[in-house]
């Protein structure tokens, strides 16, 4: 079996095994047992933009804006020289340039982005960015990054 798909069998089987279990929400509660916040299979409908950056680098910061078990959209903020540590998965990426400039490299490709551009990210490609000038991102992944939740 190749690498590629090792991975991918591995991910699946942890998703259907934490599904599971008791450790994710209805899908029409509220992400909340007996006081406990959980983790559950969907985000809530509506997710404000005032929600707390979580910390996903140096200089690097992030919002899940909403998530089920097939997409997920987040917001990522770079101070300038922050790095998007280049890396690799299986999901497929698409990133929205909604403000700054960024030298971003897939596979061999390198090129400069600003405002109002997009990025298309095959699964399995190795890709990473450096911050030129501070700006948000908007990536989507299929399916959504599990890797992500809390």
């Amino acid at each position: 079996m190749k690498m590629r798909n090792w991975k991918k069998y591995v991910c699946l089987a942890g998703i259907s095994l934490l599904m599971s279990s008791n450790l994710y929400a209805s899908r029409t509660g509220d992400g909340e047992m007996g006081g406990t916040p959980v983790k559950k299979t969907r985000s809530a409908t509506f997710v404000s933009g005032d929600k707390a950056w979580e910390p996903a680098g140096t200089g690097v910061t992030r919002q899940i804006m909403g998530y089920d078990g097939q997409v997920m959209l987040v917001k990522v903020k770079f101070e300038k020289g922050a790095i998007g540590t280049p890396h690799t998965h299986y999901h497929t990426q698409t990133t929205y340039v909604a403000s700054g400039k960024f030298e971003f490299t897939v596979g061999d490709e390198k090129k400069i982005v600003k405002a109002g551009d997009g990025i298309y990210i095959e699964p399995d490609v190795l890709h990473g960015c450096v911050c030129l000038e501070p700006g948000i991102l908007i990536d989507c992944f299929a399916p959504m990054r599990a890797d992500f939740l809390k």
